[in-house]
């Protein structure tokens, strides 16, 4: 089985660091791919580059040169995976949504630990479009930027930590969600600090991408994610 997990910004080392954590929760003779968008911004905070990345994720798996069985969006709260649905026959998988599904079953609420303030709203919003918002307790702000998360691990871990703890005591929570793909491999670190389940929504993404796969199930064609009508679109893909 081979499966494409898609970076939603240009920091190739953040595709390595999704792409190795992705690895260490596959099935044996699972091969993961990480895709980085040749266009976009170097992290992803804001609507206006989720847009952005929307599309350019939509470009790099369109034009990606090889078979796959299915696709992950490993990017939190981002536009773009009803997109990649339309496009593809194959299962596509968004760490959002696969972290709060999981949450769901070994928890009555979770609460998801994010970056920048200016980012929960957007995973608010993704989690009430998809249905999973009536049992999210709340969605925590760490106050680090995408990139501080490589740049000062040490730093970053115990911001995130902190918001765990709080969602915990005081939001009443469960269960914690890791809200960004570059917190990718945190959830131990984070659960011994909490005693609560950590759902790393790349993790969980990958086991629920197998499981499609192996069900032989993919997303349904005959109304919303029906196929594109074919028609003209100018400059697409962004590379040809």
């Amino acid at each position: 089985m081979r499966i494409l997990i898609a970076n939603v910004n240009t920091t190739k080392t953040m595709t390595d660091t999704i792409r190795e954590s992705a690895a260490a929760y596959a099935s044996p003779g699972t091969e993961i791919i990480g895709l980085t968008p040749d266009v976009g911004p170097e992290s992803v905070e804001g609507n206006f580059e989720s847009y952005l990345a929307a599309v350019a994720v939509m470009d790099a798996v369109v034009r990606y040169d090889g078979t796959y069985d299915a696709v992950i969006q490993a990017g939190y709260g981002e536009h773009g995976r009803e997109g990649l649905q339309e496009l593809l026959d194959v299962p596509v998988v968004d760490i959002t949504e696969a972290a709060a599904q999981v949450a769901m079953l070994v928890g009555r609420s979770y609460s998801v630990v994010t970056t920048l303030d200016r980012a929960v709203p957007q995973i608010e919003d993704r989690l009430l479009l998809a249905g999973l918002s009536a049992r999210c307790a709340s969605v925590r702000a760490s106050g680090l930027a995408v990139l501080e998360l490589e740049a000062d691990p040490d730093r970053a871990i115990d911001a995130i930590v902190e918001q765990s703890v709080k969602a915990v005591t005081e939001d009443r929570a469960e269960v914690i969600c890791l809200g960004c793909g570059g917190m990718a491999g945190l959830d131990r670190r984070v659960a011994a600090a909490t005693g609560v389940p950590v759902v790393d929504g790349v993790a969980a993404a990958v086991q629920l991408a197998e499981s499609l796969v192996r069900l032989g199930l993919s997303t349904s064609k005959v109304r919303t994610y029906a196929a594109p009508r074919p028609k003209v679109i100018t400059g697409w893909p962004l590379h040809e």
